[in-house]
C-alpha cells in the first residue's frame, strides 16, 4: 500500500508507535475507495453518454469536474480527520519535575479521562502483541482501576475483542 494521504518524512514514520500507523493506514484505505468510486462512477458516466451518442459532450467535462471536486472534498475530511488523531494521540508526551509522563511510572493526571484512556490503551497495545497477555497484565493492573475511573470497563472490553 503507498501511503501518500499525508506527507511524512521516513524518520516522523518511524516515530509513529502502531496505533498511530494503524490509523495512517486506515485513512490511507478510506481515501483510495473514495477515489476508486469516483472513477468507477466517471467510468459508468462515460458509457452512459457513449450509449446515448453524447460523448463529445461538454456535459462529461462539467460532470466529471464535480465528481473529482466531490471526491477531493472526502479526502480533505479524512486527511484532516487523521491529523486530529495523530495530533491528539501524542497528547502527553511532556513531563513534570519526576521526568516525562510515562504510564505507569509516572501517570498523568491532569488529562481528560478520554485522553487517560488513550495513554493507558496505548502502553498496553505497546508492551506485548499477545492479545490474551495483554487482557490478564491489564486486569490486574490496580492503578488502572483508579486512574481510568469509569473508562477502566470500557478499555478491558476494547481488549478483551482482540482476544
Amino acid at each position: 500500500m503507498t501511503i501518500d494521504i499525508i506527507d511524512l518524512t521516513d524518520p516522523e514514520y518511524a516515530d509513529l508507535n502502531a496505533v498511530q500507523l494503524s490509523m495512517v493506514r486506515v485513512a490511507q484505505g478510506k481515501k483510495d475507495d473514495i477515489l476508486a468510486r469516483a472513477e468507477e462512477e466517471k467510468t459508468q458516466l462515460k458509457n452512459q453518454l457513449i450509449a446515448n451518442n453524447f460523448a463529445r459532450s461538454s456535459v462529461f467535462e462539467y460532470t466529471e469536474q464535480r465528481i473529482d471536486d466531490a471526491a477531493t472534498a472526502e479526502v480533505e475530511v479524512v486527511k484532516e480527520d487523521l491529523l486530529y488523531q495523530l495530533a491528539y494521540e501524542s497528547l502527553g508526551t511532556e513531563g513534570n519535575e519526576m521526568g516525562p509522563y510515562r504510564y505507569p511510572e509516572n501517570p498523568n493526571y491532569n488529562l481528560t479521562a478520554s485522553q487517560r484512556f488513550l495513554v493507558v490503551r496505548n502502553y498496553y497495545m505497546d508492551v506485548t502483541d499477545d492479545p490474551n497477555a495483554r487482557l490478564q497484565s491489564y486486569s490486574m493492573d490496580s492503578l488502572a482501576r483508579t486512574y481510568l475511573g469509569e473508562f477502566y470497563s470500557t478499555l478491558y472490553d476494547l481488549l478483551a475483542s482482540y482476544c
